[in-house]
């Protein structure tokens, strides 16, 4: 090991994003999801540190055609709660699809960013 390495952390000031926009309707949704994710995360970059929050920005267009393989499109379902006894409502992804196309992204990302302070930064709308 060399005497000079040392380890990178950068600073909010040096902190460069770019704005990416991706078409949901190219890949299927766990492969959407994962490069939104990274996009999301900057974990792709060079600079990346995990305590900063220096992903891009990202916009994805097409999302009531995003692909799902399988059965999922009848079987896959999920569920919410809405705090009350017996507030349990599920859905299928035909029915989120056809009502809010982009929860089916946003559920899928938000699964896959780490669940730290900086998941509700990256997640903004």
């Amino acid at each position: 090991m060399t005497g000079n390495s040392k380890t990178y952390s950068q600073k909010p000031s040096e902190i460069n994003r770019r704005w990416i926009l991706i078409d949901a309707s190219s890949a299927s949704l766990g492969r959407v999801a994962t490069t939104i994710a990274s996009y999301l995360t900057g974990k792709y970059k060079t600079t990346f540190t995990p305590h900063t929050d220096n992903g891009d920005y990202v916009v994805v267009i097409n999302a009531a055609k995003t692909v799902v393989t399988g059965a999922k499109e009848t079987g896959k379902i999920y569920y919410r709660h809405s705090g009350f006894p017996g507030g349990i409502s599920d859905a299928t992804v035909a029915e989120v699809r056809e009502k809010f196309p982009e929860r089916l992204i946003e559920n899928a990302v938000k699964g896959m960013i780490p669940k730290n302070k900086l998941a509700s930064d990256r997640m903004a709308r």
